[in-house]
C-alpha cells in the first residue's frame, strides 16, 4: 500500500468527507464513531485535519485503546532496500502552497548554523553533529534472528536448511518467496508459498517481541552522547509502534530524539537517513550514520554524511568505503566524532571553482647605455 494512505476522522465533518468521496475516495465502516478513508496522497487537501494511522493486521490492535498487540505480518524486513540519492536526490514533502521538493543541496544550505546558533556550537562542537543509527544489526542483532525464523518455520514444515555461509545470504538479501522458490525449492503452488511467508513473518515478529538485549557497547556509547548533548536518531522499516515497544524493552528509549519509522514512507535507505537528519535539525553534511550493511554506507554518502560501519554481518573487507569501522561500540569515543569532521577539505558535492591557468607574468626588456 505504497501508494495510499490509511487515514481516519470524525464523522462530524459530512462536507470532507463529501470532498474526498467525489475525489475518489473508498470509504467502509470501521467503529461508531470512526470512518477509514482509502486516499491517495495527492487528493488530501492540506486544510483538513488528519490524523495518520498505521496499517495493522485485523486482531492486532485493541479497538478500544488501539494498544499494538499481536504480531504483524509485514514481510518489508526481510527486503534488500534501494540505495538511493544517487544524483542527490531528496524526496517530497506538503506545504500549504504545494508539494516541495528537497534534496541534499537544500537541506545542506537551508539547515547550516547560522547567529546564536553558530556560536554555541563554538562553545559546545559536540552538540552540531547528528547521529542516525539503523535499526538492523546497529542496534539490535536482527540477523540472529531472521536465521532463527527461517530454521524455526524449516522445523515445523519438517524441511531443512543448510547453515552456510552463502545460503544464509541469499536468505538474508531475497523476499521470503523468491527464497523458497530459487533457494530452498519449497512449495510446488504459489498458495503453500504464501502461507510459508505468512508464517514465517509472525515467527519473526514474536523472536522480535522477545529482545530485550542490545548489541555489545551500544547502551554505555548512547549514555556517552547523552552526556555530550550530541542528538541521535534511529531508522528502521519497522512501524513505529514495534520500533518504540522494542526500544522501551531495551532501556534505550530515552537516548533517541528522533525515530524514522514505516509510517514516514521514505521510498530508500538513503531518503531515511535524510528524514532523520531533517527531525534531528541537523544539516546532512553534519550527521554520522552507524551502518553494518555496505549499501548502507554507500546511501549515507550520498546524503554527504559520515559513515562508521560495524564488522559483523560482513567483514571488514567489504566496508572499505567507510569513513571508520570498528567491531563493536566498546571501540568508540566522542573524540572519534570530532576526527570525523577535523581533516575535513573537499567533500563529493561541494562546489568548486574551475582553477584559472596562470600565466607567466611578461617582462619588459629595456636597453641599458653606460657612458
Amino acid at each position: 500500500m505504497c501508494s495510499c494512505q490509511l487515514l481516519h476522522m470524525n464523522t462530524a465533518s459530512p462536507s470532507a468527507l463529501e470532498l474526498w468521496t467525489s475525489a475518489g475516495a473508498r470509504s467502509f465502516n470501521f467503529a461508531p464513531s470512526r470512518r477509514i478513508v482509502l486516499l491517495r496522497k495527492e487528493q488530501v487537501p492540506w486544510r483538513t485535519r488528519i490524523t495518520r494511522m498505521s496499517a495493522r493486521v485485523p486482531g492486532s490492535a485493541d479497538g478500544n485503546n488501539g494498544s499494538h498487540q499481536g504480531p504483524r505480518k509485514n514481510t518489508d524486513f526481510f527486503v534488500e532496500e534501494a540505495i538511493g540519492a544517487e544524483h542527490g536526490e531528496g524526496f517530497a514533502t506538503y506545504r500549504p502552497r504545494g508539494p516541495l521538493h528537497v534534496d541534499v543541496d537544500y537541506l545542506n544550505d537551508r539547515m547550516r548554523e547560522r547567529g546564536l546558533q553558530r556560536i554555541r556550537y563554538a562553545m559546545k562542537p559536540d552538540e552540531a553533529f547528528g547521529l542516525i543509527y539503523s535499526w538492523d544489526n546497529v542496534i539490535a542483532d536482527t540477523r540472529a534472528l531472521r536465521i532463527e525464523s527461517w530454521n524455526r518455520l524449516a522445523n515445523e514444515e519438517g524441511k531443512t536448511i543448510d547453515n552456510d555461509l552463502e545460503n544464509h545470504r541469499q536468505l538474508l538479501s531475497m523476499t521470503p518467496s523468491r527464497a523458497m522458490e530459487k533457494v530452498l525449492y519449497w512449495g510446488e503452488t504459489g498458495g503453500d508459498i504464501e502461507r510459508l511467508t505468512k508464517r514465517l513473518a509472525v515467527i519473526y515478529s514474536e523472536a522480535l517481541a522477545r529482545v530485550r538485549t542490545p548489541m555489545e557497547g551500544v547502551r554505555e556509547w548512547l549514555e556517552a552522547l547523552d552526556t555530550a548533548g550530541v542528538p541521535c536518531a534511529v531508522a528502521s522499516s519497522l512501524d513505529r509502534l514495534t520500533l518504540l515497544a522494542a526500544l522501551e524493552r531495551m532501556g534505550l528509549r530515552k537516548y533517541f530524539q528522533a525515530v524514522v519509522s514505516e509510517e514516514d514512507g521514505m521510498d530508500s535507505i538513503a531518503h531515511r537517513f535524510l528524514s532523520a537528519a531533517v527531525k534531528l535539525d541537523r544539516p546532512p553534511f553534519k550527521c554520522v550514520v552507524f551502518e553494518d550493511n555496505p549499501r548502507g554506507i554507500t546511501a549515507a554518502h550520498n546524503c554527504t554524511m559520515k559513515a562508521v560501519a560495524l564488522i559483523g554481518s560482513h567483514p571488514a573487507y567489504d566496508l572499505t568505503q567507510a569513513d571508520l569501522a570498528v567491531s563493536s561500540f566498546t571501540e568508540l569515543s566522542v573524540i572519534n566524532l570530532r576526527r570525523l569532521f577535523a581533516n575535513k577539505g573537499t567533500e563529493f558535492m561541494d562546489l568548486q571553482k574551475q582553477p584559472e591557468e596562470k600565466k607567466p607574468r611578461k617582462r619588459k626588456i629595456t636597453n641599458d647605455t653606460l657612458f
